[in-house]
């Protein structure tokens, strides 16, 4: 049984924003997210355009350009608090590019954002990149999806 997850699932304006709306329905997003939930959440989820993910990224990490995800974690105990923002022209230019299906890429990088906010950091160093990576590929296997690496 999976920790109980409260998700609000919001959609920004950007180009094909209702081709990504409907691929996201709210019950595969809530889906996705839990498989990675060690306990109990409280995520919003946001799929933004690039304008929107470029502002963020360039005001809280200092990197001037759209990214796939960016995790704003607020607590981890008792329950996980946090937001995940997701670019979407970002996420579907990198599944074209990576010969993915705009699902696979969504599914992986939302499960990706659920371990940041829960204190995975693939950035610490090369043993947590391994630890990271290995359990993205374990829970992607039990959502159905190949190895996203």
């Amino acid at each position: 049984m999976s920790p109980a997850l409260d998700l609000a699932l919001q959609f920004g304006d950007f180009p094909r924003a209702s081709a990504h709306r409907k691929l996201l329905a709210r019950a595969r997003v809530k889906r996705w997210v839990a498989m990675a939930l060690k306990q109990p959440g409280e995520l919003s989820v946001r799929i933004v355009g690039t304008e929107e993910g470029q502002a963020l990224n360039r005001q809280y990490r200092g990197k001037d350009y759209a990214t796939n995800v960016l995790t704003f974690d607020y607590t981890r105990e008792p329950v996980v608090a946090a937001d995940l923002v997701l670019c979407g022209p970002v996420v579907e230019r990198e599944a074209k590019e990576q010969g993915k299906s705009l699902e696979q890429h969504y599914a992986h990088l939302l499960v990706h954002g659920t371990l940041h906010a829960q204190g995975y950091d693939h950035e610490k160093g090369e043993r947590e990149a391994m630890e990271m990576e290995a359990v993205e590929i374990f829970l992607l296997a039990a959502l159905g999806y190949p190895n996203p690496y």
